[in-house]
């Protein structure tokens, strides 16, 4: 399965009946085709927790996702990335990839609300597979614009080219 870097987008901390999302976009668009954003609907309260890593507030005591960070760290592990590795409906799984003390590789299913906000701590790599990319991901419509434009300039040029003089003759019929 193979994966696809991402970055963040954006994060939409939603309240009420409104939801909160995630946004992932692919980190180096080229060569993806028409793959554009791949929206993750979570929680306000992860939401909060993912804008928090991106943009640090000095706090009294750790979060939890500090605490999860540190305690990792105080036991000889390292975070090397996180991924979203599946999708079943609406319901997205992700992993956070360990790799210990003695080189063993660990994965450990999370959420990717949780997933992402660990990786934004630590500015750790964000991954999506390709098959979520494939199944989820909206179009990149500025992508679907720009090649419509493109087929739109090539069939009026194929026209330009199948044009003879005799089409712009101004003779009028006699009468």
């Amino acid at each position: 399965m193979g994966m696809i870097r991402m970055d963040i987008e954006t994060v939409l901390v939603g309240g009420g009946p409104v939801a909160s999302l995630v946004v992932l976009k692919p980190h180096n668009p080229k060569g993806l085709g028409e793959v554009g954003a791949l929206p993750i609907r979570i929680g306000a309260v992860e939401a909060s927790a993912i804008g928090m890593g991106i943009d640090p507030e000095k706090t009294d005591r750790p979060m939890t996702h500090d605490l999860l960070v540190s305690t990792v760290s105080a036991l000889g592990a390292e975070i090397k990335s996180v991924s979203v590795v599946r999708v079943e409906g609406t319901t997205f799984f992700a992993q956070v990839n360990l790799v210990g003390s003695d080189g063993s590789h660990v994965s450990i299913d999370a959420r990717p609300s949780d997933a992402i906000a660990l990786a934004v701590r630590i500015k750790a790599p964000i991954f999506a597979s390709e098959e979520v990319m494939t199944t989820a991901a909206c179009p990149d419509f500025h992508a679907v614009k720009a090649d419509e434009q493109a087929h739109e300039l090539e069939e009026f040029h194929d026209f330009v080219e199948s044009l003879s003089p005799e089409d712009f003759s101004t003779t009028e019929p006699q009468k």
